[in-house]
């Protein structure tokens, strides 16, 4: 099977279309008329990663963050960036990243997010949707936990589910939490569509100060790291590929790409 085949794949389960306009999702780095000799699967691409797809055989890596995010004016090695595509290039390597577009497509990001806290999902919808190419898509969802959780249970699971130290959030919620909106990464913009969908509980990755203020008793914001919220994306990239290109080597990185440290 060829690169342009997972490729492929990979498009007809987030079309590009879906991706919001400032992303850069989709081919990055390379060729596609190569046969796969391995796919890695990663968050982020950094210089480890690509000397761990070399040293595992993998001529492809798909990635959920955009390796080319802005216009590189020169590659010349000075940034990550342009090593990392310097790297990729003399090693035959083709970077393919889905972001924004697997974010907001159904059965995407958000609703592993769902699946993984344990929520009905014959419950979950998608807030403000959009249709593209057949696919319809969004960028938050919203759906239920099958019984009701108090404030601290429910801040207890997502520690536990997505193996975090610690969630920022505003006081605690004197009400059952049974609804929740889920917008994976940098997901504040959605937190209105979250009290207006009457959500019990918004988790995103991150929020700035000033915007948990005034929500105090209407909704349990619950922010867990960037890195955090889109962690097991890795897994449903894999499982796309599993899917829809059997008997293509897929890996998912050993590399923990998170740049935050959480020091106590």
């Amino acid at each position: 099977m060829k690169i342009k085949d997972v490729i492929s794949t990979l498009e007809q389960f987030a079309p590009l279309p879906l991706q919001e306009d400032y992303d850069n999702a989709g081919l990055q780095v390379g060729l596609t008329e190569a046969e796969v000799s391995g796919v890695l699967l990663c968050l982020d691409v950094t210089e480890q990663v690509v000397s761990e797809a070399q040293q595992l055989g993998c001529n492809m890596i798909v990635s959920h963050h955009p390796l080319i995010f802005r216009k590189l004016r020169h590659i010349s090695g000075d940034t990550y960036v342009e090593r990392c595509v310097m790297q990729a290039i003399r090693s035959g390597i083709t970077i393919v990243s889905m972001h924004t577009n697997l974010d907001s497509a159904e059965g995407g990001v958000n609703f592993e997010i769902a699946r993984r806290l344990g929520m009905d999902m014959q419950t979950v919808t998608i807030l403000q949707p959009r249709e593209v190419e057949g696919v319809t898509g969004g960028a938050c969802i919203v759906g239920e936990l099958p019984q009701p959780l108090t404030a601290e249970a429910y801040i207890n699971k997502v520690k536990e589910v997505f193996r975090v130290p610690c969630v920022l959030g505003n006081e605690l919620l004197q009400r059952p939490i049974k609804r929740i909106a889920i917008c994976g990464g940098a997901g504040a913009f959605m937190l209105p569509q979250a009290i207006e969908a009457q959500a019990d509980a918004f988790l995103t990755g991150e929020m700035h100060y000033h915007e948990y203020f005034a929500h105090e008793q209407e909704i349990q914001i619950t922010i867990i790291g960037h890195y955090e919220s889109e962690q097991y994306t890795q897994h449903l990239l894999k499982d796309i590929i599993d899917k829809g290109c059997p008997g293509v080597r897929t890996v998912i990185t050993s590399v923990n790409t998170n740049p935050v440290r959480h020091y106590f």
